[in-house]
Parts: structure tokens; sequence; C-alpha cells
């Protein structure tokens, strides 16, 4: 199919799927008031992250910075906290420095263009498509993974999705055939939707119920599932790591990361490259100034991020005091304080459980 009877098929079909998210699209806490605050919110907490997972903290944070101002003056660490848990801090970092980015040089208001959007940090093509789309009706697509999805099956599309040239050839493509006003926004979700609920990645998609079957070529010819074409993901890197959960009189040590780099700025417990015995691990406690009484070894755990797996080994070290300029804090404190990553909640766990057993005895 060349490029020309493309954009006719899109302009026959692409009527459905609005029609059909009209009717069918789930209600979901964005799409009630879909102000360009709350769509850009949401958008950039959906990154990589399960709209189940996504709800309670779309909520929690609207509940603590209900405006771009008010986000613009978020202070750092709670910025943090209430993003724990979601990953890719990054991400709420950068709604802050857009946000004061906002108020500085545009009243506090989101840009109604796909080009201007992008000028803030954190904001993509994609983002922008989003924002543009369904909170100021411009005719402009928004292409994720859903949508690359819906439309590489829908036109038996050959080209690697991993490629980025691939997903410029279909925006492309879909931006000759867009509509505005609330359409654009019914036809940004709506191709989403399809790719969450239906033309799902996993599975078999449930081609019975979707408004585009009689027009999908990879649906005609049977080969649903050989669409999206992708070529495979280079292999992440293994780094082995040791914790030290460094513990006196049930207050444990943490300290903050490096400002730049992975998990940049939030709190963790000391760990260093490599695996450790505990003699080494007792040893470089003591480089810090603290006096070490016992090393236990703890359960391993492996944390993956997108490039790089941790596989982690940990040993609870008991010190006669405190110091090494590290913070103590108990586990109760860190859990509703601060900002401890993903990879480290394993031993944080740990670390309540004995904390509760030392109680208890």
């Amino acid at each position: 199919m060349n490029r020309n009877s493309e954009t006719e098929k899109l302009k026959s079909c692409l009527p459905l799927v609005i029609q059909w998210y009209a009717e069918c699209g789930r209600p979901l806490p964005w799409r009630q008031e879909p102000s360009p605050y709350h769509v850009w919110l949401s958008e950039i907490m959906l990154q990589q992250t399960r709209i189940e997972a996504v709800i309670p903290y779309y909520w929690r944070f609207l509940r603590e910075f209900p405006t771009v101002e008010a986000l613009a003056g978020a202070e750092d660490e709670r910025l943090m906290k209430l993003w724990e848990g979601l990953g890719y801090y990054s991400r709420a970092r950068n709604l802050k420095k857009a946000a004061q980015q906002l108020v500085a040089c545009h009243g506090g208001e989101l840009p109604q263009q796909a080009e201007e959007l992008k000028k803030l940090p954190g904001i993509g093509e994609y983002t922008a498509g989003a924002i543009a789309s369904i909170a100021y009706g411009q005719p402009e697509p928004a292409v994720d993974g859903n949508v690359l999805r819906v439309m590489t099956r829908l036109l038996a599309w050959d080209g690697d999705i991993r490629q980025a040239d691939t997903k410029g050839q279909i925006t492309a493509l879909l931006r000759q055939s867009y509509p505005a006003g609330r359409d654009a926004a019914l036809l940004t979700e709506g191709l989403m939707e399809l790719g969450e609920t239906l033309c799902i990645p996993k599975g078999a998609p449930n081609c019975a119920l979707c408004p585009l079957r009689e027009y999908c070529l990879a649906h005609r010819r049977g080969t649903e599932e050989r669409y999206p074409v992708k070529s495979p993901p280079k292999a992440r890197r293994v780094e082995e790591r040791t914790v030290f959960l460094l513990c006196n009189k049930g207050r444990c040590a943490i300290r903050r990361r490096p400002e730049r780099g992975l998990l940049a700025g939030l709190w963790e417990f000391p760990n260093v490259e490599g695996r450790l015995s505990a003699e080494e691990a007792a040893a470089r406690a003591e480089s810090l100034g603290l006096k070490v009484t016992s090393c236990t070894p703890c359960a391993a755990h492996t944390h993956v991020f997108t490039h790089v797996e941790w596989h982690m080994g940990a040993y609870l070290l008991e010190c006669a005091g405190e110091g090494g300029a590290l913070l103590w804090k108990s586990p109760e404190e860190i859990a509703r304080e601060y900002s401890l990553p993903t990879a480290f909640r394993f031993y944080l766990k740990l670390l309540t459980e004995r904390t509760g057993e030392e109680g208890r005895a």
C-alpha cells in the first residue's frame, strides 16, 4: 500500500475510533476534567507506568499541588516523597522545572501549540501532542507504543518501531488525517485506548470488538501478532552492589545520592559497587569512623532499571555510635519523610520488621 492510499484509508476509518471511544472509553480520573494541567500531569505519570498504579499517585499529587503555581513552589523533598515508587524520578524534577518556566514566562498556563510545549523540560513530541490535542483540540497526533501497535497492525507496517524514523513516519501520516476540536481529543484518547484494551501487546488482540477490524490489514491476513516489528532490545548491564544497613539503637543510616545520574538527589542506604565479604564490609564501615560491633549477612535482592540491573547483597552492621557524615533515622521516619527509591525499599521493609520484633522482645 502506498502513502496516498494509506492516507485515504485513515480518513475513512479514524472516525470509527472517535465514535468507539465516545461510547466505550474508560472514565479515568484525568479524562473527567481534561484541563491542560491535568492532561500534562497524567501523561508524565503514565510514561513507563501502568494506569492502575498511577491513579492513587495522581490524586495525591493533585491534592498537594492543585495548580501549576503550587507545583512551581514545591519543596524538592516533598515532591520526591510524593513521587516515591513511581520511578523515573527525573520526571518529577522536570515537572517542577517546567512549572517554574510556565509561571515565569507563560502566566502559569501551558501553551496550546505542540512546538511551544516541546520547549518545556520533560515534554517531548508524544506528550506535546497529547496536551495539544486532548486539552486544546489541536490537530496534533500523540504516538506512543500503544498507537504504534494499532497503526502497524492496521497498515501491516513492516518498519521497526525501535527506529525513530518509523515513529516519525506514522506521526506524519496521522497528522495528514487528524481532526480538530473535540474530535482531536477523542481520537488521541481513542487510539491509546485501543492499544491498552483491545489491540494489546501480549496475547491475541481482541479483534472481534475492534472498530477497525474491517480495515485492518493484519487482521485480514491473520498476521496480527506479527506486528509491530521490533528489533531485540540491548541487553541490560548487570552491576553487583553491596548495601550497608548501619544501625544503632533502632536508628539506621541513610545518605543522599549525587545530584546527577541514576536516582539523582534521592536517599539511599550506603552502598558500593562489587560484592564484599563480611570482613570487607565491616572494614569499609569502620573507614567512615564507625565502630562496628556485629556484621550479619542479609537476603540478596535484585532491582531492574531500564538499562541496568542491580544485584544487591547486604549486611546488617550494628554500630556502637552514629556518625560517618550520614543521616540516622528510625525506619518509620525514613518511610514517612524521606524519598527512598524502590531499589532500596526491600531493605527498608527488612529493617522495619526487625525494629518491630525488637520492640516486642
